[in-house]
């Protein structure tokens, strides 16, 4: 099966930028700096500004995202779903298949209390991705805007199963990693310094204290190893 058969069995209407149709594409559509890296003709030169990207950003934070991605992508592309941008990454696994993320373009929040949340974290969805994720499952990774989980939105089971009691506010936690399979990397706005997040499972107890940025770097380097 080709990529684009690949891709339409999830999104039927996603189709391939050309390097045509990316001349005429209107400004504010997509930022300058994405347009700079899908413009340059040298592949080589196209890596390096690409992750160079994703290094001014957050090389401390996701280093072992970036040295994986540095190693193992190969090929990036422009994608358009139902009008909306994104970048395409090909990227091999261990077992030398070919898997698809998925960076959405970067964007300002539309997320209550946005400003509350670590620098990090808002600088990822305004300046690099707005999510970056396992295309086919758009899980193993972090979700873009509007499917990040408020979890007082949500009714969840286990909290009737907690071993002690309940260690986050849910009306201040949002979840912005999905590992597709009930678990979540979450924010507590009442205990967001350093980091801080909780490892949130619809079936397992929760584990309180992590470092967002470890678990996420972590994470979304097994789903590209093993996916």
């Amino acid at each position: 099966m080709d990529k684009i058969a690949f891709l339409k069995q999830y999104r039927k209407s996603i189709e391939f930028v050309s390097d045509k149709d990316l001349l005429h594409i209107e400004n504010g559509k997509i930022p300058g700096k994405w347009l700079e890296i899908f413009r340059e003709a040298d592949k080589f030169i196209q890596k390096d500004k690409l992750i160079a990207l994703w290094k001014s950003v957050c090389e401390k934070e996701l280093s072992n995202t970036i040295s994986y991605i540095k190693e193992n992508l190969v090929e990036l592309e422009l994608i358009i779903d139902n009008g909306e941008y994104a970048v395409l990454y090909s990227i091999k696994s261990e077992d030398e298949e070919i898997h698809y993320y998925e960076g959405g373009i970067s964007t300002k929040s539309v997320l209550n209390d946005w400003v509350a949340f670590p620098e990090v974290i808002k600088a990822f969805y305004e300046e690099l991705h707005n999510g970056f994720y396992y295309f086919a499952s758009r899980a193993m990774g972090l979700v873009p805007f509007e499917h990040v989980t408020r979890f007082d939105d949500y009714e969840w089971g286990i909290l009737e199963e907690l071993d002690e009691p309940l260690g986050i506010n849910m009306e201040k936690t949002y979840g912005f990693f999905q590992s597709g399979m009930g678990g979540y990397v979450a924010i507590d706005l009442d205990n967001s310094m350093d980091d801080t997040a909780t490892l949130w499972f619809t079936n397992d107890q929760p584990e309180y204290n992590v470092s967002f940025w470890d678990v996420v770097d972590e994470w979304i380097v097994i789903g590209m190893q093993d996916n």
